[in-house]
């Protein structure tokens, strides 16, 4: 999928930012199949690039069953939003999960979490919330999470949507964090429990407004 399509499928409305020029992008077409893009940090994890039917991806294989991660573009620490195109598969009664992250290793994700039937925000290895979400296996999904400063808080939101459904208009999930967030880079995650493939594609990082 080209970027300039996935950037004005994430930004929408603008509900998740005004600035359309991304600090970071990559939709993996100029990289290396086998390997991974320079300038990814792998955290954990066999990621690597794949092709199918002309279309390129970063892929997190179906074993070993753990949580991987791999951190991507600039240093930020606020006032950013990223976004990202993800494809997993249930296997039986077993699911994955997959998200996109802010603020480093330790810091904000948006987490697809199948099994619970749920859109998460984490805080670290912690869930500060939660909201029903139902998840289609086999399709890509999109996640857009931002985060901005807000008078004496952090404001972190969050979206998710089928690839070809409407994207919300408002953020499905919402927290607000009161201790000023570390620096750190963006991030996509994934833990593979199905014994199925995670599929990454469109990673896309750029600067939001504050909010008022």
């Amino acid at each position: 999928m080209t970027l300039a399509l996935f950037v004005g499928m994430a930004i929408g409305s603008r509900a998740v930012g005004e600035d359309a020029k991304p600090l970071y992008e990559n939709n993996f077409e100029q990289a290396k199949v086998g390997d991974v893009p320079d300038g990814f940090l792998v955290l954990d994890g066999g990621f690597a690039v794949k092709e199918e039917n002309g279309n390129k991806f970063l892929e997190l294989p179906g074993a070993p069953l753990d949580s991987y991660g791999v951190l991507f573009g600039p240093t930020e620490k606020s006032d950013v939003a990223v976004s990202a195109r993800i494809l997993g598969t249930k296997k039986g009664r077993r699911f994955p999960t997959f998200a996109v992250g802010l603020n480093g290793q330790s810091g904000f994700r948006l987490q697809v979490s199948p099994a619970k039937d749920a859109l998460e925000i984490y805080k670290g290895d912690a869930v500060v919330a939660s909201v029903p979400y139902e998840w289609k296996s086999g399709e890509w999904t999109l996640l857009s999470l931002q985060l901005t400063k807000s008078g004496d808080v952090w404001k972190v939101t969050g979206k998710a949507w089928t690839q070809g459904s409407a994207e919300p208009a408002q953020a499905l999930i919402s927290y607000e964090e009161k201790t000023e967030p570390s620096t750190g880079r963006a991030s996509v995650w994934g833990s593979p429990f199905a014994n199925t493939p995670i599929q990454f594609d469109d990673l896309v990082l750029r600067h939001v407004e504050a909010t008022k």
